[in-house]
């Protein structure tokens, strides 16, 4: 894996954010943006993309937070 600066992990964590936030909002309505203070926790971003990838397939927000929460206990 290339190594990232503490920047270029930040700079990625806050576009990866950006788009949960949309994904969030266009899948599930400000419903769905209710899981985003929860979701910016996160500090990994390969859990991040996770959730991200996981709003593709996601038919509810349950689902989707057992993809973050599933990704921090390994």
């Amino acid at each position: 894996m290339q190594y990232m600066t503490s920047f270029e992990r930040i700079a990625r964590m806050e576009s990866l954010l950006e788009g949960i936030e949309v994904g969030l909002k266009l899948k599930f309505g400000t419903l769905g943006l209710s899981l985003l203070p929860e979701i910016s926790t996160i500090e990994d971003v390969e859990q991040l993309r996770a959730v991200l990838k996981g709003l593709e397939t996601a038919s509810n927000l349950d689902e989707l937070r057992q993809i973050y929460q599933h990704q921090a206990e390994n």
